[in-house]
């Protein structure tokens, strides 16, 4: 049987090959890709999540943690293709144009990531019609906008305006966030969505999915 508690522990401190080892050996055992992401891998992962925002940890722990997932979910990406695991949702992700920050990007992405979605990262320095093209091409759920400079948050507003004139905006939800964004920048631009870090836009991302849970 898999050792989840084992699964967890290896994740949380980072230990990237016993992540893999552990998840190799429930395969082998016939443990189900999906029980595995599950009861294994996401659980620790939100863990993770939380310490991060209770500052019990930092960016360096979370990298780590999250470098110890990919080793695990690597194993099980033939079951993602095969459609024996669908995705919670799909999200396309990116800094805003003339920004080259990604640190606040890739965290958010791994937290994402480890609640289940697919996501499409598009990078830095990323133009609105970029955004808005990947998230009609992917049919995306949501869009995830990242700006570090008070210079480039003003693009987030061209990324809402882009979606807008491509007609998806009924369809596709708007994520911000970085160090200068705020709750009354996010409601100046009619986004949707703002949150404060990493760990809480993961958080909001399912909340958007599942509005009543």
């Amino acid at each position: 049987m898999a050792d989840y508690e084992a699964m967890s522990k290896s994740l949380q401190t980072g230990k990237a090959n016993e992540v893999r080892d552990l998840v190799a050996q429930a395969l082998e055992e016939g443990v189900s890709a999906r029980q595995i992401l599950d009861e294994g891998l996401m659980p620790a992962m939100a863990l993770v999540g939380e310490r991060f925002k209770k500052n019990e940890i930092y960016v360096p722990e979370v990298l780590i943690a999250a470098r110890a997932m990919k080793y695990g979910t690597d194993l099980l990406k033939p079951f993602f293709i095969s459609g024996e695991i669908n995705p919670v949702g799909k999200a396309v992700i990116g800094t805003v144009k003339g920004d080259l920050h990604d640190i606040g990007k890739n965290l958010v992405k791994m937290m994402m990531e480890g609640k289940g979605f697919e996501m499409i990262d598009l990078g830095t320095d990323v133009a609105p019609e970029q955004f808005a093209e990947a998230a009609h091409k992917n049919a995306a759920d949501i869009i995830c906008c990242s700006a570090l400079l008070t210079t480039t948050m003003t693009n987030m507003e061209a990324v809402i305006k882009a979606v807008e004139e491509l007609g998806i905006r009924d369809k596709v939800s708007i994520m911000i966030g970085g160090a200068p964004v705020t709750e009354a920048f996010k409601n100046s631009i009619g986004a949707d969505v703002y949150s404060p870090d990493a760990a809480s836009a993961a958080d909001a991302a399912l909340q958007i999915l599942n509005p009543a849970s």
